[in-house]
């Protein structure tokens, strides 16, 4: 397995644990507090795991699985490092100001950071798609 591959699946299950966590949170606060979460955690425990445990997951399996071109035309490691830390660093990014906006629901810096974790998640998976495009072909096929 590549590192950058172990790297994509560790760190999607440290974000696992973190969701797991929330999960819990939320769990305890509906049924032993009696309050529902706010929708800011709700939307956080989501991306966490949705963002951070299972698109990590896709993308360091298919990095690891799909076979690489011999010529390396069209796919880039660069590339592959760069959307690693702009999915791994906007979901922390989201998830830790979707948090903080929960309890500071007026601070326009946490909106700011929301944004830039969502673009920077959408960026990640773009340059995901257009660098793992040519690894997807048919068996046999080298090029």
């Amino acid at each position: 397995m590549f590192e950058l591959s172990r790297r994509y699946i560790k760190t999607g299950f440290v974000f696992f644990l973190v969701g797991m966590i929330m999960g819990l949170y939320m769990i305890v606060e509906i049924y032993v507090l009696g309050s529902w979460p706010n929708q800011h955690v709700i939307t956080a425990h989501v991306h966490v795991l949705l963002f951070g445990f299972i698109i990590s997951i896709i993308m360091g399996v298919a990095i690891w699985m799909f076979p690489r071109p011999k010529d390396q035309k069209g796919y880039s490691p660069l590339a592959a490092e760069a959307a690693y830390w702009l999915l791994t660093l906007g979901t922390a990014v989201r998830f830790t100001a979707e948090l903080a906006i929960a309890h500071f629901p007026g601070l326009a810096p946490l909106k700011a950071a929301i944004v830039a974790g969502s673009v920077s998640q959408m960026a990640s998976g773009i340059i995901f798609v257009i660098n793992i495009w040519s690894r997807v072909r048919p068996v046999g096929k080298q090029t």
